[in-house]
């Protein structure tokens, strides 16, 4: 029987041994195990990230209600209703909009620099005491942001509007990049055969983008409701991530039963299961598995850091593709702002239209790549590696992006804009194909006969690291560096995003007494970033 190469072992089999009959059920009761694991994360993003959606878009009202009442108190006391209420067309003036961009630039700025000096500590704590404490700490900001905007909306005679700001400094327990960092390792580490772990990451990516179109259209009727209850939701929700997260695998629990006695770990037949996978596969007890070597000293963790990345001159140009891609989507911050601003629409109308958008996204990732991916890499009409297909995915959602963001840009009309919306969200795979280039052979670490983990090595084994790098049979996989190459990878979109939080501000700033076509000058930004990075991307040895 020819064997199928997609589901051909990254290393070849010894002649000695021969394929065990059973290993066909073997396999598909592995396959059916790892993916009963995948459920309770893909049942805690989409909590967390369904509550993060129902906090963002009341926030801007909540932000904007307390600047509009100052000004009207200051300037047009009574334009403001008996019961104290002011309609919100009658907010969207110059003066309360540049201030609510200042304050959002400052609480995005604010949350991720808290989110990037965490990420690598978090990163070893996860090693070391294991992810649920990762994932428990990531709990307590999101809580108490809601919480605070609860306070401060309502308690506007104790709290000044600037009190906002406090919320975010809470994100030293972890924050987007923190969290998204683990969830990718955790599910790397579940699959290493390249269709699977796509697939996974392309579940992963659509969760966000259904959330995102569930949540705005869910925010909006809540909203119009009571302003507040989308906060009181958010709290909930997460209070259900709690038990969600006590679900989690665990280094101890991740080892697969046997099929013919699942509960029995230990029987005879899990040996010739292990014969049949490579020796060297990444597991989830591998990666998560806690250690007990404690970081010395903080001149160690930068060693650590810098360990892994010198001598990977692909890697190096992944992460700087990572860099420009997170800085350049940073405008979409603002896109409720600028529909809001642009069209004179009310937060809740702005954010049907994030609605429309995110199932053009839900729909890309969660049916047509994975099934693209599939069938290029079955009819062989991607030559070359797997590496290749995420690399021409990568170079076509770019671009893709680039066309779409100056769509946004140049959308002087509504039809318009749901047009570039819509062309835009076409490039979300993005995520799906550079994700999983990061484990791709020549950019994912190898170990080195002389290596062991991250420990430190001078500039010529750095060299023969790299090179050998260049083929997936060169050298065994560090499965240990999985945790540290996504923190990295993470801690690059984050230092990203901690750049294009007030750059976009600023532009958005200027945009506002630009007036005009001129709100457009973020996008413009954008989609010049973008084209950058599809140069960037094409110099990937591939």
């Amino acid at each position: 029987m020819e064997v199928d190469p997609v589901k051909e072992p990254l290393l070849p089999r010894s002649d000695s041994s021969a394929p065990s009959p059973m290993a066909p059920r073997r396999f598909a009761f592995l396959n059916r195990y790892q993916r009963s694991q995948l459920w309770p994360l893909l049942c805690l993003l989409i909590l967390t990230n369904l509550a993060t959606s129902l906090y963002t878009l009341p926030l801007n009202r909540v932000i904007e209600l307390r600047l509009c009442r100052e000004h009207y108190q200051q300037h047009e006391p009574w334009a403001i209703n008996p019961d104290g209420s002011i309609p919100e067309q009658m907010c969207k003036i110059d003066d309360v909009q540049r201030k609510l961009a200042w304050l959002q630039g400052i609480m995005e700025t604010t949350y991720v620099v808290c989110d990037f000096v965490v990420t690598i500590p978090f990163s070893f704590i996860a090693r070391r005491f294991g992810i649920r404490v990762v994932f428990w700490c990531n709990l307590v900001p999101r809580i108490f942001m809601s919480g605070w905007a609860l306070a401060v909306g309502n308690l506007d005679n104790l709290l000044p509007t600037k009190a906002i700001i406090a919320g975010p400094f809470l994100a030293v327990f972890g924050g987007e990049c923190v969290f998204t960092s683990t969830v990718f390792t955790l599910a790397s580490a579940l699959k290493t055969d390249y269709v699977e772990r796509a697939s996974y990451f392309s579940y992963i990516s659509s969760i966000a983008y259904i959330v995102n179109f569930i949540g705005p259209s869910l925010s909006s009727i809540l909203m119009s409701y009571n302003l507040w209850s989308p906060f009181w939701v958010n709290i909930a929700l997460l209070l259900l991530a709690i038990p969600i997260i006590n679900a989690l695998p665990t280094a101890e629990s991740s080892n697969p039963p046997s099929p013919s006695n699942p509960h029995r770990p230990e029987d005879s037949e899990t040996g010739p299961l292990l014969v049949d996978h490579p020796p060297n596969q990444t597991t989830y007890a591998q990666t998560f598995k806690p250690t007990t070597r404690p970081i010395h000293t903080l001149t160690h963790t930068i060693r650590t850091l810098t360990t892994s990345i010198t001598g990977r001159r692909n890697f190096q140009i992944l992460l700087t593709s990572f860099f420009l891609t997170a800085l350049a989507s940073s405008d979409t911050k603002l896109l409720v702002q600028y529909i809001s601003k642009r069209y004179s629409w009310t937060f809740a109308r702005a954010g049907l239209m994030l609605s429309a958008k995110a199932l053009v996204n839900f729909t890309l990732l969660t049916l047509i790549v994975p099934r693209i991916i599939r069938s290029s890499l079955s009819s062989k009409t991607v030559h070359g590696s797997e590496t290749r297909l995420n690399y021409l995915g990568a170079q076509t959602s770019i671009l893709i992006s680039v066309v779409g963001v100056l769509g946004v840009a140049l959308a002087a009309r509504f039809w318009m804009l749901m047009a570039a919306l819509v062309g835009y969200a076409l490039g979300s795979a993005l995520p799906v194909f550079t994700m999983s280039l990061v484990k791709a052979p020549g950019i994912a670490l190898v170990k080195a006969p002389e290596l062991s983990g991250f420990s430190s090595r001078d500039d010529s084994s750095s060299s023969s690291s790299s090179s050998s790098c260049t083929s997936p049979h060169r050298g065994p996989y560090d499965s240990a560096s999985d945790i540290q190459d996504f923190s990295i990878v993470m801690l690059t979109k984050t230092l990203g995003s901690l750049v294009g939080a007030p750059l976009m501000t600023v532009l958005w700033v200027q945009a506002i007494k630009i007036g005009g076509a001129g709100l457009g000058l973020p996008y413009f930004v954008s989609g010049a970033i973008y084209a950058t990075a599809v140069v960037v991307v094409a110099r990937l040895k591939i």
